[in-house]
């Protein structure tokens, strides 16, 4: 995304906090900023490209294969002998990957 709106903020508002130095203020604001605007503090479930390990230029046939690959690599059934606390685990990523790609296949239109 290109946003630049986060950088203008952090910049007045670090110069403002920071009435003593304006200039030290204004640069750690504007850094800030730049780390808002190019989503470092996104969450990885905010972002179902991200969970498929994709990008949003994805295709849908790349969607589509990332998502079987995934799904069968974590797919609690494909784990049968396995510990309680791994199938959990597996349980909690399928549901992950299941509802990312949910998320993408209503995002996009179909074809």
């Amino acid at each position: 995304m290109k946003r630049w709106y986060g950088k203008l903020l952090g910049l007045f508002a670090g110069a403002a906090l920071l009435r003593f130095n304006p200039l030290l203020g204004g640069l750690v604001g504007l850094l800030i900023g730049h780390a808002f605007d190019t989503d470092w503090f996104q969450l990885r479930r905010d972002n179902p490209y991200a969970v498929l390990g994709l990008t949003p230029e994805a295709t849908q046939a790349e969607v589509e294969q990332a998502y079987r690959r995934l799904i069968s690599q974590y797919h609690p059934d494909r784990m049968p002998g396995v510990a309680d606390e791994l199938r959990k685990q597996a349980e909690a990523r399928a549901g992950e990957i299941n509802r990312a790609y949910k998320q993408i296949k209503s995002k996009r239109p179909r074809a």
